[in-house]
């Protein structure tokens, strides 16, 4: 049987093709919490404790379910914040590389992982006295010894994905009573710092907005929800920012006042919005390896 030697080059090179296709082209999904997030990547643990790495692009859809979940709400880069369970599909690359094409969660695990994540960033002196307190506890309460360990695994787990990022900058800009506007003196430190951010690889912003003890709980939780989200409008609209290297917006409400509420002064510092820039330390070179 003669072999027509022109068909079989090109079957050769389809074969060729699909397998390269199917080595570093092949549709992949995961899902686990993120563990780290940097401006256009985050890392990704599933449940048997194995790490992923997620590249994301301009590309990546970012999607809730609604309703019964047939159909999607396209959500924002800055809910992809450390501690939401996620679903991520999408491409593996030749550096072994998981580029997501759609990341998916569920708007309930974006509720929780938001209220862990607005109390993850203490200063060193809180945790230092939150870690002495469970010594204390420990000496004083030897007889509920299980429970003491529990609740100390508890507070390293909490403190951990933020312990991972280093502050690059910080901004905290300052608001009217019942406004959200923000001053032209605010503006000009926000494009500063969104010049500086902008420098830095893989950095990503986090926006906590507060407000004074004035008016009843729900309006001050709207009012710093507003303020924050002005912020963060500013940062992408006039810092140019990208929408992926924001954290989600932090509604505190009166929470973690400044300064004292019972006087103007203290006041005037307690309605605000903190802008921090952060920085990964593994990306950052300074993490200890893992």
């Amino acid at each position: 049987m003669k072999i027509n030697k022109h068909k079989i080059l090109p079957c050769m090179l389809v074969l060729c093709c699909v397998a390269w296709v199917s080595a570093y082209g092949s549709d992949s999904e995961i899902k686990g919490l993120i563990i780290d997030r940097g401006g256009d990547s985050m890392t990704v643990r599933t449940a048997d404790g194995t790490t992923h790495p997620v590249v994301l692009t301009d590309e990546t859809k970012v999607q809730a379910p609604k309703g019964l979940g047939l159909r999607k709400s396209k959500m924002s880069w800055a809910d992809l914040v450390p501690g939401l369970r996620v679903s991520v599909k999408g491409d593996t690359n030749n550096q072994g590389q998981l580029v997501a094409s759609v990341v998916k969660f569920s708007k309930d695990d974006l509720r929780t992982a938001s209220m862990i994540q607005a109390g993850l960033n203490p200063t060193a002196e809180r945790v230092s006295t939150n870690e002495q307190n469970i010594a204390t506890n420990k000496q004083g309460i030897a007889g509920n010894q299980q429970q003491i360990e529990a609740n100390d695994q508890a507070v390293q787990q909490r403190f951990a994905s933020l312990a991972d990022y280093d502050t690059k900058d910080q901004v905290t800009v300052y608001f009217a009573p019942g406004k959200s506007a923000i001053s032209t003196k605010d503006r000009q430190a926000l494009s500063q710092l969104a010049t500086k951010a902008k420098g830095v690889p893989g950095a990503i912003v986090q926006v906590k907005g507060f407000a004074d003890s004035s008016g009843d709980a729900a309006m001050n939780q709207t009012l710093s929800k507003n303020r924050a989200e002005a912020v963060v409008a500013y940062l992408m609209q006039s810092g140019n920012i990208p929408p992926r290297h924001i954290m989600a917006p932090g509604a505190m409400g009166i929470s973690n006042p400044a300064a004292s509420n019972e006087t103007s002064e203290g006041k005037a510092q307690n309605r605000r919005v903190e802008v921090t820039v952060l920085v990964n330390r593994g990306l950052n070179g300074t993490s200890a390896a893992k």
